[in-house]
């Protein structure tokens, strides 16, 4: 009996111990990540950001990776505790809003979760993260500015649209029109209103300035959806835009159909965000996984901004996503 009773025991040990290797196998060594973006359909840019990441943390790369989409800040905080709480190995992060992060990183921390920013900068101390590959928003918005400040007209009135309130890139591309505003007697908001990135909800605030009769001669959107969507006002009250017309456009993400406008001559600027992220997340996750810190703590994309009068083909082909 006790002889019978030992083979059963060594016949369950033996189909567990086959289990936990076909497990093994099948896992096969995997890094476990969690990423947190904002919606795919937030823009075009945000559609290109998520295939980037999609097309790098696979299982042929070596990873076994979830994904998670929200717009709010309070559910991507509760995404983050999820994937925490499924003992992730890294967390990729990019925050719908810059507040709020400091006690799920900490969380993070604690349970041995290395967290990895990406996209958009958070207001949280860096001890908290492993490092953060990030477009300069204040650049950004700088950039475009100065742009804008080149065209040496005698009175800017700037119907300004912006992104989600509170986000990296709202606050970098208002940050600097508002600091301009501020400081330039001849420079005037009509209107300043977010449309979330959302081209009905532009085209509805362009709509309510040409309804109330104000005057203005400059859309400022903060992406390229909302650009095209003040446009699509503007057509439809038959007001002229871009290249020596009665208004300037402005947009910002470097949408090829955006790049097209500026070549057309319908808009006049286009600020680049780059959205191809996902090689450098996976260099500085190879270099944690081989115990070595990553080269930078910070990595700022390289971005331009583009004029509807030096723009070429070629710029469209190589920048535009």
């Amino acid at each position: 009996m006790k002889k019978l009773l030992s083979i059963v025991l060594a016949s369950v040990m033996l189909i567990g111990c086959a289990a936990c290797s076909k497990k093994d196998a099948e896992e096969g060594g995997l890094i476990k990540v969690g990423i947190i973006n904002n919606d795919p359909n937030e823009s075009g840019y945000r559609t290109a950001n998520v295939a980037d990441l999609k097309a790098m943390f696979t299982e042929e790369n070596g990873y076994d990776a979830e994904f998670a989409y929200s717009l709010k800040n309070d559910e991507q905080i509760q995404a983050a505790q999820t994937f925490i709480q499924n003992d992730v190995d890294y967390l990729l992060l990019s925050a719908a809003d810059t507040a709020g992060w400091d006690s799920v990183l900490q969380d993070a921390q604690k349970a041995g979760v290395k967290v990895i920013l990406f996209d958009r900068t958070i207001d949280a101390d860096s001890s908290l993260y492993e490092a953060s590959i990030v477009s300069d928003m204040a650049k950004e918005g700088q950039t475009a500015v100065d742009w804008l400040a080149g065209q040496g007209l005698s009175e800017y009135n700037i119907i300004h649209i912006q992104g989600v309130m509170g986000s990296a890139a709202q606050q970098g591309r208002s940050g600097a029109l508002d600091d301009k505003v501020a400081s330039e007697g001849s420079w005037n908001i009509v209107k300043q209103q977010t449309a979330e990135w959302n081209a009905e909800k532009a085209q509805q605030i362009v709509q309510s300035v040409i309804d109330a009769g104000t005057p203005f001669n400059v859309i400022y959107a903060e992406n390229d959806d909302m650009a095209k969507g003040a446009v699509a006002a503007l057509d439809a009250a038959g007001i002229s835009h871009g290249v020596g017309k009665d208004v300037i456009v402005m947009g910002f993400d470097c949408n090829k159909w955006a790049l097209e406008e500026l070549l057309a001559g319908n808009w006049n600027y286009d600020g680049q965000c780059n959205p191809f992220q996902a090689s450098y997340l996976d260099q500085i996750i190879k270099d944690l996984e081989a115990g070595k810190a990553p080269a930078e703590k910070v990595v700022i994309m390289e971005e331009k901004g583009f004029d509807a009068g030096s723009i070429t083909q070629e710029d469209v082909d190589k920048y535009g996503i």
